[in-house]
């Protein structure tokens, strides 16, 4: 009589269907400040998302190097930037394997920061020499604001997304927290709501997502 295989334990189960169990989104904050105003508000929609089992990572580009994008078009069939020197490329890749990206930057000269703005312009120009590498990734776009600009810094990351083929969610008011001192975005408790809101309803979205291409 042969002897029955064991089934697999839970925890085995679980390492086996990870690929499609866990989610991941890659928040990145264009701020010059690190644990700023723009990391806070970030940090409280990937509260949201934890509570339902979505993976999380900020990215801070205060600790990193991004230099402005040299038009060359040498990335073309490359799907990443060729230069090395700086560091783009890692923040790029990252992105790519994530199922959701936060972008996130404070108010400058009413519109992004000069990092924020260095690295859509770098993403674009891959994005656009490979086409569909952020295909149908979900994304939303946050800013901390001091006074005005907010609408302006948000467009701006809304429109690199929508021109990169992704979905763009949205909340029940525009996506700025205001505040300048680090820390004066909790005061903001109608923007910091929205925050939450954001979270949410980007965690209903990818997990719905998730299962409708389960049933593909």
């Amino acid at each position: 009589m042969a002897i029955p295989k064991p089934k697999p334990s839970l925890s085995k189960e679980l390492f086996l269907n990870e690929r499609i169990e866990v989610m991941k989104v890659v928040g990145i904050s264009g701020s010059s400040r690190k644990n700023g105003n723009t990391a806070i508000i970030i940090k409280t929609i990937f509260e949201e998302l934890s509570k339902v089992g979505i993976e999380t990572e900020l990215i801070q580009l205060a600790d990193i190097d991004i230099q402005p994008c040299r038009a060359c078009f040498a990335c073309k069939g490359k799907r990443n930037c060729v230069f090395k020197s700086d560091g783009f490329s890692d923040v790029f890749n990252r992105v790519v394997e994530a199922d959701g990206i936060i972008l996130g930057s404070p108010v400058y000269s009413a519109d992004v920061s000069s990092k924020m703005k260095a690295f859509l312009d770098r993403g674009g120009v891959v994005v656009a020499t490979n086409p569909g590498l952020l295909k149908h990734k979900l994304g939303a776009s946050v800013a901390a604001v001091r006074r005005a600009g907010g609408m302006t810094a948000v467009d701006t990351m809304n429109h690199f997304m929508l021109n990169k083929e992704m979905i763009v969610v949205g909340s029940t008011y525009w996506n700025m927290v205001y505040g300048r001192e680090i820390g004066d975005v909790m005061n903001d408790e109608e923007g910091m709501a929205n925050m939450r809101n954001l979270g949410q309803n980007m965690a209903w979205l990818i997990n719905n997502l998730k299962k409708a291409t389960e049933r593909i």
